[in-house]
């Protein structure tokens, strides 16, 4: 048998079987399924492919242990049959803290704007207005909770149809939740700023009674017996969820089983995602505030593409427990609202630890509205404002590129009008894309299950168009080894990004690739517009500043108006 031959059969094997090896990227233990002993062949097919190379008395010794009683391969079947599911979390615990890097002492507390808004004159009024100005209305008993409900619920069904952004309403839940609040209130048990908001969830949160479909054909019928911590907890401060909104199939693009999720402002036009139904839904008014997650630009890409508020918090700031899972050391959960300060509000209510998820910290957050802005020390990322070339093949994006980079212009203006003294700033030049093979490599051992099973190719098929199944396979080629050496990589990188952040409390501009692995906060908000749709203006902080970043995107919102438009449907 030649050696293409054998190399053939390996990679044969490899991708109908789906399983991995921890020395070689799959290929060992796949070959193992089907024969006695490994031999000499598979060895030279495995290590071609992982960029390795053993001598002859190398490779003896190695094919001794491999087919030994000591063989790490020995255990897979046994991992496989334990059935680990999505829901099972890794050993193996992600701190985005620098070696020596003090925590953020202090206590919490809650200073919001104090807003005495009219009651609006239509029902198209009411469903646009940010959260602190609906709480306001609620809690002067303008209009019930149950009024709000029904207002968004019916708004729900009139557009979805367009857009595409609900996969269940929870009507039962709502109007129950409703009911509720609208007797507590009448009765002076005002739980605070949540109290009665009619809010979605993107359907990657477990509710019992619901089905939780994670946007993806295989999952399209799953029902999960947990109340997710996020659930739970806006629960408690008296939200009513009215539905779960769409994401992209397993957290991927705005396409899903049920069709691709549409931009408010422009229809014709996919809403981003994988946040796509949160993102669509808040800015069409359909709900009073929604909960996205972010990997690697779940909130941010939406926010900026439908033009809303979008807060991605540090990570280890939000439980995750009851979400599914895509990457254990990167999945953050965040709010997606119409203004900074309904997003400080939301973050309040869901932070913090729940001895359910143990990468959380512990750490205070203090919202105060009030605070001067000027107090902050604020970069700008130097790259972001550079000329930018020519492309004739791609003329669309580059004056896109070009408004954005006008419009923020614009905005370093109006907020060094605050007297803010604003530096430039420059991210160290490091290979974060290079190790961005920890997500694919984490989201391929979440769903393990469905690719053994086969039903991941369900999801490669209209209207979806998933490449997970692709890269879920891929990721079988990734040696354990180089696993390691990349979160170790991962590790210099957050101490290079620390050191060049030094004492900033924050900068304006954004590397999501980066950011997201070093678990950095995050924030998009309007910035302006082009051809009538959102440009974003985009706010990363220190680690766990949140309250900085929200600040400052509340100064800069409380002196323009950009997230105050919204959509004519």
């Amino acid at each position: 048998m030649t050696h293409e031959m054998n190399r053939r059969r390996f990679v044969a094997c490899l991708s109908s079987l789906g399983v991995g090896s921890a020395l070689m990227p799959g290929a060992l233990a796949a070959i193992a399924q089907d024969a006695k002993t490994i031999t000499p062949e598979m060895i030279e097919a495995a290590q071609k492919i992982a960029g390795i190379s053993f001598t002859p008395a190398q490779q003896e010794a190695l094919l001794e242990r491999l087919n030994g009683e000591r063989s790490p391969l020995n255990g897979f079947a046994e991992i496989r049959a334990a059935g680990l599911g999505n829901d099972t979390a890794t050993a193996l615990v992600f701190n985005p803290v620098p070696p020596g890097k003090p925590l953020p002492t202090g206590t919490s507390s809650m200073r919001p704007t104090t807003v005495d808004p009219s009651m609006p004159a239509s029902d198209e009024e009411i469903a646009f207005l940010p959260l602190t100005h609906l709480a306001k209305l609620v809690e002067r008993r303008d209009i019930k909770p149950s009024e709000l409900t029904e207002l968004y619920l019916a708004r729900l069904k009139q557009y979805d149809p367009t857009l595409h952004c609900v996969v269940s309403l929870t009507e039962d839940i709502a109007r129950r939740q409703a009911k509720r609040a609208d007797e507590e209130i009448a009765a002076g048990g005002y739980r605070g700023p949540l109290h009665g908001i009619p809010w979605g969830a993107k359907d990657l949160l477990s509710v019992r009674g619901t089905k939780t479909s994670w946007g993806a054909t295989p999952y399209k019928d799953q029902t999960i017996d947990t109340d997710a911590t996020v659930y739970t907890r806006l629960t408690d401060a008296g939200a009513v969820l009215v539905a779960k909104l769409s994401m992209g199939a397993l957290a991927q693009g705005d396409r899903w089983f049920g069709g691709r999720t549409r931009n408010p402002w422009n229809p014709e036009q996919g809403s981003s995602g994988s946040s796509a139904g949160p993102g669509s839904a808040t800015a069409a008014g359909l709900v009073g505030f929604a909960i996205g997650t972010e990997t690697r630009g779940s909130i941010i890409s939406p926010s900026t593409r439908n033009g809303v508020t979008g807060l991605r918090p540090t990570y280890g700031r939000v439980s995750r427990y009851g979400a599914m899972a895509l990457s254990w050391s990167m999945d953050k959960i965040g709010p997606m609202c119409r203004s900074a300060e309904d997003c400080a509000l939301v973050f309040d209510a869901i932070r913090g630890p729940d001895g359910k998820d143990n990468t959380l910290f512990d750490l205070p957050f203090s919202w105060d509205a009030a605070r001067d802005v000027r107090e902050l020390r604020v970069g700008y990322l130097r790259s972001e404002f550079d000329t930018i070339a020519d492309d004739p093949e791609n003329a669309e994006r580059v004056a896109r590129q070009r408004a954005t980079q006008q419009n923020n212009r614009a905005a370093l203006d109006d907020i060094r009008s605050l007297g803010v003294e604003l530096v430039p700033f420059d991210l160290p030049d490091v290979p974060s894309d290079a190790i961005g093979f920890i997500l694919t490599t984490e989201s391929a051992a979440a769903f393990d299950g469905l690719t053994l099973s086969g039903d991941l190719d369900s999801m490669k098929r209209p209207p979806e168009d998933s490449s997970w199944p692709d890269t879920f396979r891929a990721a079988r080629f990734v040696p354990a080894v180089e696993y390691i050496q990349a979160n170790r990589l991962r590790m210099r990188i957050l101490q290079q990004v620390d050191e060049a952040l030094g004492d900033l409390d924050l900068f304006i501009g954004s590397n999501l690739g980066l950011t997201n692995l070093t678990g950095h906060p995050e924030i998009s908000v309007p910035g302006g517009f082009f051809e009538a749709t959102p440009t974003s203006l985009r706010f990363t902080g220190k680690l766990f500043g949140e309250a900085e970043i929200l600040l400052l995107a509340h100064a800069f919102q409380s002196r323009t108006d950009h997230h105050l438009k919204h959509p004519t449907l």
